[in-house]
This record gives C-alpha cells, sequence and structure tokens, in this order.
C-alpha cells in the first residue's frame, strides 16, 4: 500500500527515497526531544544516514516485510510510524513509531497504530503484534496500553544507547483478542 488514510487529517505515505530529505530535516530540527529515546537520532548527521535508512527499508521489503510510513498531518511531516522485525513464518511483527514533539499528545499516533494494527491482522493476516518501549517512557507504553497491549515482562538491557543499555517493557496484541473488540 502506497498511501493509508486514517482519517481526514491524517495520512500514511510508504517511505520513498524521495523522502530523505524531509525524514532527516524533521530529526534534525527535533533532536533533543526525539533522542531521549530513540538511539537511532544520534547516529543521523547527515542527509546520507537518512538516504541509507531508506534505501535499506526500499531494497529489503520483499524479503523482510518490513514496512516504513511517513506520517502527515494536516499536509505536514510529523513522524514515521511501521512495521519491523516482520516474521511472516510464525506470524509475528513489532510496531514501532515516533512524533516531533509538537505533533505529541494529539491522539495521532493512537490512530496511527490503530490503523496499522487493523492492516497487520486483517490484510496481513498476523498473529500477534508487540510493540516495546524503554522502561520511563510513559507516553509510549500509555500508547500500548489504551490500544489494549497486554504487558509481557521486561527485556533486560534490550537497547543499547550511548554508553548503557536500556531496559524495554514488552507489549502484544494478538489476533483473537483484536477480533474479539
Amino acid at each position: 500500500m502506497q498511501s493509508i488514510v486514517v482519517s481526514h487529517e491524517i495520512l500514511l505515505e510508504r517511505i520513498a527515497f524521495s523522502d530523505a530529505n524531509t525524514l532527516f530535516t524533521a530529526i534534525d530540527e527535533n533532536r533533543t526531544n526525539l533522542r531521549t529515546w530513540l538511539p537511532f537520532v544520534d547516529q543521523t548527521k547527515e542527509l546520507l544516514d537518512s538516504e541509507k535508512f531508506i534505501q535499506q527499508i526500499i531494497e529489503n521489503r520483499d524479503q523482510t516485510f518490513n514496512e516504513e510510513y511517513m506520517i502527515w498531518h494536516q499536509g505536514t511531516f510529523v513522524g514515521v510510524i511501521g512495521f519491523h522485525k516482520t516474521d511472516r513464518v510464525n506470524e509475528k511483527t513489532e510496531l514501532g513509531y515516533w512524533l516531533i514533539g509538537e505533533a505529541r499528545g494529539r491522539g495521532i499516533i493512537t490512530r496511527c497504530c490503530e490503523k496499522m494494527i487493523e492492516i497487520g491482522f486483517e490484510k496481513m493476516k498476523l498473529n500477534r503484534i508487540t510493540i516495546r518501549c524503554a522502561v520511563g517512557n510513559e507516553s509510549s507504553e500509555k500508547i500500548a496500553q489504551k490500544l489494549g497491549f497486554t504487558f509481557e515482562g521486561v527485556e533486560r538491557s534490550g537497547e543499547r544507547y550511548h554508553d548503557t543499555f536500556f531496559d524495554l517493557k514488552q507489549y502484544s496484541l494478538l489476533q483473537k483478542n483484536f477480533l474479539d473488540k
């Protein structure tokens, strides 16, 4: 899917190489608020880094089934959402997302997650979707809870960040629970 309409205000566009400058600019202009929980921010130092990221996604789509979408709110780029670590044999994926600061707290990411979950279970026929967030990232944790995900536990030292590691809280939603709603 190239475009996904979430609402009259929110559109998801499948990430393309032509989005590199928009992506890099948003990261560069929002480093302070993004870097708190996103280790990739400090590794994104120049436009070439965003180009390489996008090129890797495009080249591996058919093998990994991973997808990344640019989030547009009222015509303005505000973040990224996508499926990561997709495992078609075991019918599962991880849902990841981020928003720039001024777009937070407006329900944008919750609505985008709802649409991605719907696609994952109904179109991709997945059995399980996971959200992992760093211990202390209460905003992301609240999203998982609001969406009906079940807390499964903490992955100790699950993500490297500079000289240290974050513990990650893991939440999951199963297709049978989604369909029961």
